[in-house]
Formats: C-alpha cells, structure tokens, sequence
C-alpha cells in the first residue's frame, strides 16, 4: 500500500521531538497512512545526513533515505517504544547504508557535496572543495559523520549527541578534532 511513496527532498531543518517521532512510529504501525509523511517531515534531515556521512554519494543516500521509510512503514511493528525513536530509526539507516557498500566500492563525489551545503557555508567553491576533500581523507569516520551532520544538515553539536546517542563531549571534541585536522591541512597547502 506504501510502495508507491515518493520523497520529496529539501534541505530545511527540523527540531526533533523524540515523543512526536515516536507517536508517528506507533500511528504507522497502527495504519495510520498520513502518520508516515509527519514522520518524514521531522526526520529527513537526520537521515539524510547519516546517510550520506556513511555513503558519501548524494544519489546512493538519497535511495537509502526513501528506503529507510519503506522500512519503518514494513516494521514500524516492532518498534518497542524504548524512547529512543532515532536511535531506531539509525540503526536502519546504518544498515540501509552499510548494505549499499556491500554491493559496490564507493567514492566521495565532492562536487555533487558542494551543491547541497547550505548557503551559510557557500562562497569559494574551491575553498569548499579543498576542505571537504580533507575532512574525507584525514578524519576519521566518525569525526567525518559530526563534521557532516553539523555542517551539510544544520544540526548543533548538542543536537548530534541526541542522534548519535554520544555524550556531548565526546561531540564537541570529535568536531573540534576534525576541524584542527582540516585547518592543519589547509595550512599546510598553503605553504
């Protein structure tokens, strides 16, 4: 009945509400048709992001984002309503997402990152460029996964410990991590 659904995709942030997340959850698994599209409206930018920090391929995230709605309407079912809906709903785009790297090697394609950041972060494309490519190569994952989260999704640091489930300052030091990493970097090539 939901096979037909289509995503569509903007970039706008919206806060998060653990309890209305978790009511859509419960209302899909209910049958409740027009809980899915709420659920979609309060998420896309979460998992988006998470799905793209682990892919690196806007159009790979962007199928894994429409699947991983196909898959909380099939299992939403089982959803135990532990309070942590996002944690949930992770963990099926991480394997999602993780299932797509099985099937094929994957490249970061910075130019098609550089269309999506968001007009705070536009300017000089190469400037873009060189900073994406570093944070892609010196950083570690889960630095890469903060860095793009804050930076392509719009979320705050405080923000990403709640979707991460990781204490804040483990955030605020991965972030600030990576970041000395990428001006490191980028003096260096400055030299």
């Amino acid at each position: 009945m939901y096979s037909n659904i289509v995503v569509p995709y903007n970039y706008e942030y919206v806060k998060l509400s653990k309890n209305e997340i978790e009511e859509c959850i419960l209302d899909i698994a209910m049958g409740n048709s027009t809980a899915i599209s709420r659920l979609y409206e309060l998420t896309h930018v979460s998992i988006y992001g998470f799905a793209l920090s682990i892919l690196k391929n806007i159009h790979e995230a962007e199928d894994v984002l429409h699947d991983v709605y196909i898959k909380i309407i099939e299992n939403a079912h089982t959803y135990e309503g532990n309070g942590k809906p996002m944690a949930w709903v992770f963990t099926i785009t991480k394997n999602l997402a993780l299932m797509k790297l099985r099937k094929a090697k994957h490249h970061v394609d910075i130019d098609e990152i550089i269309e999506i950041l968001p007009a705070k972060c536009e300017g000089d494309v190469l400037e873009n460029k060189q900073l994406i490519t570093a944070a892609f190569s010196y950083i570690t994952d889960e630095e890469r996964n903060i860095l793009i989260l804050h930076v392509v999704a719009g979320y705050k640091n405080h923000e990403i410990a709640k979707l991460l489930d990781l204490p804040l300052a483990t955030v605020l030091s991965k972030y600030h991590r990576a970041i000395k990493k990428i001006k490191k970097y980028m003096s260096e090539e400055e030299k």
